[in-house]
């Protein structure tokens, strides 16, 4: 699916996110959005991502379920007008998003070590940043999912830090932080391919996995709590 096919899906999709029937207790002001902000910091050669919100940013973070089928996962993210190929992906259509992530049931960042604690595989839970290829998904609620491709593939090409899952999907290992209302993380350009001019959103969101039903995409959006805009325009410029 193309970008621009994309974003009209999400001025329909802008109108259904308040009517998406809610499965847990997790739209709280935490993920009630209040601004959103890139900026670039050139003396550092970084650009720092931004959400704000009302309540406390980071502060919530999904009750575990004990297995990885049905495993929730919170979002702060970022849908941008970058390239998938910026990023190590291959030319394939759909809408680039950095996503914050935290989820209690898996760890999918194999190669770092978020909590500090010399254990490579205890860390969903910490946000951290993952890019995933969005395209329209109408078997879910939120109306999105991260793009999928079959295991027999050949021709799929991922980032080398992806974390082998049969997704578009890259953990880039970059830091995330969080400070009362802000959450934050911190992208050095030439992970970009020194990419400083582009438009963005913020999406707050309820998603889940599934590895049981070939029917449902293995990670769809099933509610959105806030979007920035309003209508996931993108209408934002870097600073």
């Amino acid at each position: 699916m193309k970008a621009k096919t994309l974003l009209s899906a999400g001025l329909f999709l802008g109108g259904m996110f308040t009517s998406c029937a809610q499965e847990h207790s997790y739209n709280t002001e935490d993920f009630k959005i209040e601004a959103v902000q890139i900026t670039h910091e050139p003396d550092l050669a970084v650009t720092v991502w931004e959400i704000a919100v009302e309540g406390l940013a980071g502060n919530t973070v999904p009750k575990a379920q004990g297995q990885l089928d049905g495993a929730p996962v919170l979002g702060y993210v970022f849908p941008t007008t970058l390239k998938p190929s910026h990023v190590g992906f291959g030319d394939v259509e759909g809408i680039l998003a950095l996503a914050l992530t935290s989820h209690p049931d898996f760890d999918d960042t194999p190669l770092w070590d978020e909590n500090g604690d010399s254990d490579w595989d205890n860390d969903g839970a910490v946000w951290h940043p993952h890019w995933v290829v969005l395209t329209e998904d109408k078997r879910v609620a939120g109306g999105l999912a991260v793009k999928q491709f079959k295991k027999a593939d050949t021709t799929v090409v991922l980032p080398p830090t992806s974390p082998g899952m049969p997704m578009y999907m890259d953990s880039p290992g970059y830091p995330v932080t969080s400070k009362g209302k802000i959450i934050k993380v911190i992208v050095p350009d030439y992970r970009i391919q020194n990419q400083t001019s582009f438009n963005y959103d913020g999406v707050t969101a309820f998603m889940k996995v599934n590895t049981s039903n070939d029917n449902l995409p293995m990670l769809g959006v099933y509610e959105v709590f806030g979007v920035a805009s309003g209508d996931l325009s993108l209408p934002y410029n870097v600073k």
